[in-house]
Formats: C-alpha cells, structure tokens, sequence
C-alpha cells in the first residue's frame, strides 16, 4: 500500500486537540519502547537500532507538527498548547538521554557486523548520550535536565518575544516619497490622516530601499532593531549563562567548543579564526564597495561620515540604478508573487527530476497556505506545504519546517515553506530569497527516503545545511530561468540585458555585505564566549570592529537576533555554506544550469543522501575531489 501523508485537521478543525493527541501518542509510543528496551532481553545490534529509529520517528512526527504550529497557526491558544507540547517533548528527550540504563543497553551493542550506515547511526547514538552529561554523577545529570528544559522554555519566550514585537511608525503620506505607487495605495493615510508603515518585511524592505526621507527610513530602521527589547535583554542573558553552564559541566571550555564538537568546523577556536580569515579576504572589496556608497550619499548630505543599515538598501537602489542602470521598481513588475511561485515550482522540478501536484483538498492551517504533492513519476515521494504571506501572530522570517521526516517504506517527508511576502509584486532580494528557502525544503524531501529517522532530509552537519540553498540561489540570477516566469503586465519577458546588469549590480556590494555577515558570526560567537553583562555596548564595539556599517543609535540588535536561538554560536554556518556553495556551483555549466547529467549527480550524491554521511565526504563525491575556498575566494575577489 502507498504511503500516506499526515492527515491534518483542516482550518475548521479542532488543531489543538490534534497536536496534543499526536504528542501524547508519541510520547507514550517512546516510552513503551524505551522501556522495553531496558528488560534484559537479548537484542542484536539491529533489533536494538530497530526499536530505538521507531521511537524516534514517534516523537520526531510530533515534534514536527508542534514546532511548525507554535509558528504559525493563526489561533494563540493552537500556538500556546504547541509551545507547551514541545516543552513535554524536549523534557522527555531529556530524560531518555539521561538514561543510564538505557545508555547501558546501547554500550553493550555489538556493533561488529553493522552495515556501515546502521554503524554510524551507533556511532551517533552513544556520542549523543555522552554529550548529554549520561555519564556523570546523579547530581550533575539533574543539573544537566534542569538547564535543558529551562532553555526549551527560554527558546521558546525569546522567539515569541521577536514574533509578537511587531512595531509601528506614523509619517505623513507626503514622506512616502520615492516608493513604488502599489505600495503607497496599500498605505492609504488613516483618520489622523498619517500612514502606518511596520517592521514587517513587506513593509519595511520596500520603505528602506526606496524611501528618500532618510529620517523616515531611520525612524523606521531603528523600531526594527529595537524589536525585542528591553523584554529580551534578561531572556538572553539567561540563555547565555544556562549554555556556558551546561558546556561547562560537561567538561567543554564554553558553549561554543560543545557547539563545534559536531559541526563541520570541529572547534570553537575554528569559527574565530573563520571569521577573521573571511573579515581578511572581504576588507578590500568592502571598503571599495563602502566608498562607491559613501560618495554617493555625499551628493545629498555632503557632511555625512558614516553609512548606517538604514541607509544601505537605499543608496545600493541609487548605485545600482545610476552606475549599473538597475531601477528596482522596474524590476520588480517582472516578479509578480503567483507567476515567480508558478516559476519556481517549474525551475525545481526540471532540475530535480520531480513535479507538484496541486492537493486543494489537502487540509491546511490556514486558508492562505498551499499544499503539492512531490512526484518523481508516477510515484509521490512527498508534499509539501506553502504559507508565503504574512498575517498576525506568525513566524516573521523565512524559514523551512520540516513537519515529517521521511522514512523509506513508512512515511513520506513533509514539510512547509513560511515566509512573508507581498501577493503583488515581489522585490527580486525576495524571489532569491523563496529560492533560496525552497532549496532547504527540496532537501528535506528528495533526503527523506532514509532506512533511519535520523539521517533523515537535512540532516548534515549543521554548518553545511545552508550550502544547498544557497547555491539554488544561483538559478534566480540566470537569465534564461528567469524568463521562464518573470514577465510583466503585458507578458513580456524579462530582457537578458537587464539580468545581465543585475547580476553585475548584484556583485557590487559583497564584500560589503560579507563584513556584515561576519559581524552577525562574531556577534553569536562572542556573546556566547564572553557573557559581557551589557550585550549592547559588546554588539556595538563588535559592530565597530567587523562591520562596515555604522551602528543605528539606541539600538539593540541582538534582543530580535533570532539566529542566536536556533543557532546559537554559529551563525558563521551561513558563510562556511557559502564557501562551500560556490565550490559545488562550480560544477555546474552556466551556460545550461539544468545539464540533466551535473544535475542528478548533485541530486542523488548530495541531497537525496540526507545525513547518511559526513557532509565533506557527499561534496567530494559529487565534485570528484575536496571542497575549497578557492571559488568562493576568487568571486569575492573580482
């Protein structure tokens, strides 16, 4: 029989209910396994691995469903019951990883005629538990739960605090001078004849590139970065402490070296010296792109010193349109919201060998949300789920969900887009940015055919998860996919010319753009390592030392810095990736980016392959030879 997809309530049905009968099933389905994989019985290698996947998958299906809905379902109550159920869920995790006598269970393994793959799932097994702290005294092993479960609870306050933190400016309409005239009809004045403009993306991206009211575009720029706060300042803080403490107690010098331990990078030491050698190599090129800015907000404010983040958008608009002859707002009436999704679907599909089915009898959380079915063939390998606008109380970034993780012969990955964007017309940062995201959900189900739940889809080595992605970026720059879907009102196909100095337009500005990113890489790793009791003033003098731009008075940055949740110290994974991105592109013959031969090889040497291997080793496999910086050296370079 055909595997079947998650059967979802539906916008009308009881999704509170749902998630805590899936999570109680779950739960009870782990503990019956874990417990009977303590009774003495003997188990081969195999069984033992067997039972430990199938208590994994239960609670990975309803951490899943939980993590997604705290997210973005539009009821609080659904997002407040998911929160609390993923609370109970990492506290059993906790606790099963403390487990003494079921660590016991797994050391005793005789592993001596594993395939290598179930080898390796044993490898990974017993490095989690001693990460864990299973091995220490009982009172170290409390401590070690209580941290744990604390920092689910903080995670969760502090990524809230960010979503729910949406401010908002009053300007009079005369200061929407500059922006396209769609968004100044969906601005329309108030009863206090002002216009609310908010620090949600749709509003605040076109604002800061197009506004000429520089004040307006501060005003705007400095709500966006206090988000947050002061709310967040002791919620971090806690965080903060509560990890040192826990790398601490399990012999790690501080949280970044437990971090690295299973990372790419292999120490903590390692990501400092990333972040000075990737701040060398981008100084040159962004202090070049830095004066082109700089001179140009001259012309209109001729005693300005510095170039702040709410200046940036603007005068790269300016740069690229005079110098490059790049006109944003001209742009963009090629890249209207349903054709580019419609594009992106095609683009996909002809890369990777599958297409979508349209399921609008698919349940879903919201009206706005769509849902595929992922087909290679005849045969529907996954679906997939896409809720691309914003509203109230929903996730505020971009990012990938994984609702189920795919297990050969058992269940298909699931997973689910959430973004917000415009339903007009989209800026092109934000078709590169769908792409880019895509790339994470294209991963998670063209890698969810695995033996075992935890090599399931994107499930590398985290400093390696951004490198697919980031290098389907590559097919939102090219020409010809381009005009596959990008045309105007009247149909017209986007020119060749006009990608063509876009590209150009889009190379100005990396190395500026990579100082930044390594200010944000410093940021994660420095407040991990050093704790300062004022995060401002550190951000600021890291601000200072790394970036290019200046700090935004009264700012506080890091109180909306999701990435230092879920990432913690390693926001440097987006740079690495980067490199290694570039490497893999390589590959690829810009002159035919859909080269069916360079196109499967990546497909099923990287993607499909999940985590059923060291991300080093997948790359050498598709590229014929080790990753290294050379490419990404060289394009920053020119």
């Amino acid at each position: 029989m055909p595997m079947q997809p998650l059967e979802l309530p539906g916008p009308h049905g009881d999704w509170a209910q749902f998630v805590d009968d899936l999570v109680e099933c779950g739960l009870a389905d782990a503990r019956r396994i874990a417990t009977g994989l303590k009774d003495g019985a003997p188990r081969s290698a195999h069984e033992v691995l067997d039972r430990w996947n199938d208590s994994s998958i239960a609670v990975s299906t309803a951490g899943g469903v939980a993590g997604l809905l705290a997210q973005v379902h539009p009821e609080v109550e659904v997002r407040t019951r998911s929160e609390a159920a993923l609370q109970e869920l990492a506290k059993f995790g906790s606790e099963l990883s403390l487990d003494k006598e079921l660590y016991a269970v797994f050391a005793a393994v005789d592993g001596g005629g594993l395939d290598p793959e179930a080898a390796r799932l044993l490898a990974k097994v017993l490095r989690d538990f001693r990460r864990s702290g299973v091995d220490r005294d009982d009172a170290t092993r409390d401590r070690l739960k209580a941290i744990d479960e604390r920092l689910t609870v903080l995670g969760q306050d502090f990524s809230r605090i960010i979503r729910d933190d949406v401010r908002t400016i009053r300007i009079a309409p005369e200061r929407l001078d500059g922006l396209p005239k769609d968004y100044v009809d969906a601005h329309p004045p108030g009863d206090d004849g002002l216009v609310a403009i908010t620090t949600d993306y749709p509003d605040l991206i076109p604002f800061t590139t197009f506004a000429h009211d520089g004040a307006a575009r501060r005003e705007l720029h400095t709500a966006f970065l206090n988000r947050g706060w002061p709310d967040n300042d002791p919620v971090l803080h806690e965080i903060l402490d509560l990890r040192h403490e826990m790398a601490t107690l399990l012999g790690y010098p501080d949280w970044a070296a437990y971090d690295a331990e299973v990372k790419m990078i292999g120490t903590g030491e390692a990501i400092g010296e990333f972040i000075d050698r990737i701040t060398d190599l981008a100084d040159a090129p962004g202090r070049r792109d830095l004066a082109v800015l700089l001179a140009r907000a001259r012309q209109d404010d001729p005693g300005i010193e510095a170039l702040t983040a709410a200046d940036n958008a603007y005068y790269s608009e300016l740069v690229r349109r005079e110098d490059y002859e790049v006109d944003a707002q001209e742009v963009r009436r090629y890249f209207d919201f349903a054709k580019v999704s419609a594009g992106l679907l095609d683009v996909t599909g002809r890369l990777f060998g599958v297409s979508y089915r349209p399921r609008d009898d698919a349940p879903v959380w919201h009206e706005a949300v769509t849902a595929y079915d992922v087909l290679r063939g005849d045969e529907m390998i996954g679906r997939i789920y896409l809720d691309l606008h914003p509203r109230e109380g929903k996730f505020k970034h971009a990012a990938q969900f994984g609702l189920v993780s795919g297990v050969a012969g058992r269940d298909l990955p699931e997973g689910a887009l959430v973004c917000n964007f415009p339903t007009g017309l989209m800026e092109h940062t934000d078709v590169v940015t769908l792409f880019h995201e895509f790339g994470h959900l294209v991963h998670h189900v063209l890698g969810g055919g695995q033996r075992w739940v935890r090599f399931s889809g994107v499930a590398t080595e985290w400093d390696f998860v951004e490198a697919p992605s980031q290098m389907l970026e590559e097919w939102a720059w090219d020409a010809n996919v381009l005009r596959s879907f990008a045309t105007d009102a009247d149909g017209v196909a986007i020119p060749g010319e006009l990608v063509a100095k876009m590209v150009a337009a889009h190379e100005f500005g990396k190395g500026r753009h990579a100082r930044t990113q390594m200010f944000y890489a410093a940021t994660s790793l420095g407040l991990h390592r050093d704790r300062p009791a004022d995060h401002t003033a550190y951000v600021a003098e890291l601000q200072e030392r790394y970036d290019l731009l200046a700090q935004l008075p009264d700012t506080h940055f890091q109180a909306a810095f999701g990435h230092l949740d879920g990432y913690g110290s390693g926001y440097y994974t987006y740079m690495w990736s980067l490199v290694i991105a570039k490497d893999m592109f390589s590959a690829f013959d810009g002159a035919n980016l859909f080269d069916p031969e360079v196109a499967e090889r990546y497909r099923d040497r990287v993607l499909a392959q999940g985590g059923r291997a060291d991300a080093a080793d997948l790359v050498a496999d598709f590229l014929g030879r080790p990753y290294s910086f050379d490419t990404f050296g060289e394009w920053l370079a020119r």
